[in-house]
């Protein structure tokens, strides 16, 4: 068994590995060649804890995370906890990862394909609202998969953006990146052509306004319970086709149910974005409007490929603490 840290993990693998690897666990999930039950939760006073396993083929994964929504404001992050990975043929458990770590390192990579399949080619600003750990991974993968020349970004909390920027240019290999802070989410929107949400705000960021946000790709990613959301009743209007992970977003995330509910979205415009890949894959692109829009509330799946391809490339790179129980 080996025992990988967020350094280790970062160094055992490519971007572009990674982003292959959501790209397969999407097309396992339209397979249907796994066992993934529902995300179970338990809650006392705001604070989570969630418990969720998945079966593939070749790999057993079970990720335990903490959400604790007052970590933020104490300096530590929003998300902690471990996936352990068990060899599917006898059970045993083979590496044991940082899973706040797998948890942003897989969904900036899942923001970054649906970049890569939604945004224009020539796209080259994108703006981020929330600048903790989850937005800073969807940065990363966003200058990777589009010539992104500007970042702008937008926090309703963060006063001092100098760490966040240089980790940023410490981490993105390009340095052609204008880094801008906005002044609100206003701002934010009029000046990028991707928008990338990783809050955990109630209310929408941004004016509910047709204008301001036609012809922008959203990467909504945070606010997943019911009664939140971060994108206002506009972007459902724009859009001819939301694109999301799983069918329980539509019930899961307040994003897709509020409009929904209030009939604003219609249940036909909600589409899956691993079918618009395979369909993209086959020569078949799907017709897409001036306004762009993806919503991930995630999935084990990911967990567990993104976590199989750790450990085969740590192994085969020598990295990691072996540990024998």
């Amino acid at each position: 068994m080996i025992i990988l840290n967020e350094k280790e993990m970062w160094t055992a693998v490519a971007l572009d590995e990674v982003l292959d690897a959501v790209e397969d666990a999407f097309a396992i999930h339209r397979g249907g060649n796994y066992l993934m039950p529902d995300r179970h939760v338990v809650e006392e006073k705001g604070d989570k804890l969630m418990f969720m396993p998945c079966f593939l083929d070749s790999v057993i994964s079970t990720k335990m995370l903490a959400e604790f929504p007052e970590n933020p404001g104490k300096g530590k992050p929003l998300l902690s906890g471990l996936v352990i990975l068990n060899d599917r043929r006898d059970g045993q458990v083979t590496a044991i990862l940082n899973g706040g770590e797998l948890t942003a390192m897989r969904t900036g990579a899942v923001g970054g394909v649906a970049i890569k399949y939604l945004a224009p080619k020539e796209a080259k600003t994108v703006g981020l609202a929330g600048c903790g750990v989850q937005g800073f991974t969807q940065l990363l993968y966003a200058c990777h998969v589009r010539d992104i020349k500007e970042v702008r970004l937008y926090d309703a909390f963060k006063k001092d953006y100098t760490d966040f920027v240089k980790r940023l240019k410490d981490r993105i290999p390009r340095k052609d990146i204008e880094f801008i802070v906005c002044r609100d989410a206003k701002e934010l929107a009029e000046k990028s052509e991707i928008l990338i949400t990783a809050t955990q705000t109630k209310e929408p960021i941004f004016p509910d306004d047709m204008e301001l946000l036609k012809g922008k790709t959203f990467i909504s990613i945070g606010s997943w319970i019911p009664d939140r959301r971060e994108l206002p009743m506009a972007v459902s209007k724009l859009v001819n086709t939301v694109y999301a992970d799983l069918p329980y977003a539509k019930e899961e995330s307040g994003d897709l149910k509020i409009p929904l509910d209030e009939g604003i979205l219609t249940h036909d415009r909600v589409k899956y974005i691993e079918d618009l890949i395979a369909d993209v894959k086959a020569g078949k692109p799907h017709e897409l409007s001036e306004t762009r829009w993806f919503k991930t509330v995630g999935m084990g799946i990911f967990d567990a490929r993104v976590g199989q391809l750790l450990y085969e490339k740590a192994l085969e790179r020598g990295i990691g603490t072996k540990v024998d129980f």
